[in-house]
């Protein structure tokens, strides 16, 4: 084991249990599934409540996955089109700065698993118990096609925005 190991499990860990209180939150929090539902609708993700299961649905695995280092690149595939999701729908009006409710912090998650997801998760994980190593382009390539080739499908079939009338003649 190397400091590489320790600082890729500390990688592991903090996304992880981000992705998993962020489900968490989706689920058990403040409006519960009804309440994620009805904000997912706002934005346009239709059904809200089928947008809300996936969203904690996808965001526990990845989270679980992330933690256990298990099947790496396939959990940062989730976790980058879950942000690619927010980035896009929710906070690109917003800009850049998170302050402002922008993309910066989902746009840190997403570039963060895509490294993650080209290194590896290292030597403290089931990934290296098991043998599994899907690391370098290969694995970007997983996590980065899976991801934001899902974010594409899902936005595709089911985002339908509000359509802002325009003021001309």
């Amino acid at each position: 084991m190397s400091w590489v190991d320790v600082g890729l499990l500390l990688i592991r860990l903090s996304l992880g249990a981000t992705l998993l209180m962020h489900g968490w939150n989706h689920w058990f929090g403040g409006g519960k599934i009804a309440g994620t539902a009805g904000w997912f609708e706002s934005l346009g993700l239709r059904p809200g409540t089928f947008q809300a299961w996936a969203s904690v649905v996808t965001e526990l695995a990845a989270g679980a996955g992330l933690i256990l280092g298990l099947l790496t690149p396939l959990a940062c595939a989730a976790t980058i089109g879950v942000m690619a999701v927010a980035a896009i729908v929710a906070h690109r009006p917003n800009g850049f700065f998170v302050f402002r409710d922008g993309y910066e912090y989902v746009l840190m998650i997403a570039v963060v698993s895509a490294g993650l997801a080209a290194i590896g998760p290292g030597r403290i994980s089931v990934d290296h118990a098991l043998d599994i190593e899907i690391t370098g382009l290969a694995g970007l390539l997983v996590a980065v096609v899976a991801g934001l080739g899902g974010t594409a499908l899902l936005l595709a079939t089911t985002w339908r925005p509000k359509r802002v009338p325009s003021d001309a003649p």
